[in-house]
């Protein structure tokens, strides 16, 4: 298994988004890239613990690349908008790669230069080394599908989920 630790807005669309397909094995919505320990959402929120909402993406790759999981990552949010996704504004809605070794870098450094030529703009997405990963609380984990008829849900992460699924329905369960 493979884990990706990524952030692009909302980590209840990347959660979503990205259990539509085959090969991915598990999504925990979280927190990385601040300085508190073990956060909650209201401090993440509040903007004083520098995290990031991030999504770890767990996924084997005999049955979907790391490339088609980091392509999905950059259509299902917009990296070319700083600390902010749509109408969540704030560094913790950020775009942000937390890699793993060395390995994962470049990798990401790779997906980066991809996105480059699929987004008009500059790519405002951050690479940083993954120091740690804090699990977010119980009820963020699957919320799209434990909350389908939320307006949040229905008004933004639908459509996202729409969006990847019209892009990779060669890969949808």
């Amino acid at each position: 298994m493979t884990e990706f630790v990524l952030a692009g807005g909302c980590f209840w669309c990347l959660d979503s988004s990205y259990s539509q397909f085959k090969g991915v094995i598990d999504v925990v919505c979280g927190y990385s890239g601040g300085h508190k320990e073990n956060p909650t959402y209201e401090q993440v929120c509040g903007e004083g613990t520098g995290h990031a909402e991030v999504a770890k993406i767990i996924f084997d790759e005999n049955i979907i690349s790391a490339e088609v999981i980091l392509d999905l990552y950059f259509t299902v949010h917009d990296p070319r908008q700083l600390n902010r996704q749509g109408n969540d504004i704030g560094s913790s809605y950020r775009s942000a790669m937390f890699y793993q070794g060395e390995e994962q870098k470049v990798l990401f450094e790779k997906a980066l230069e991809k996105a480059s030529d699929m987004w008009d703009g500059a790519i405002v997405t951050t690479l940083q080394p993954l120091e740690i990963f804090w699990d977010a609380e119980e009820y963020h984990q699957d919320y799209f599908a434990k909350n389908p008829g939320n307006a949040y849900c229905q008004a933004v992460v639908s459509g996202k989920m729409a969006k990847t699924r019209a892009s990779f329905t060669e890969y949808l369960k």
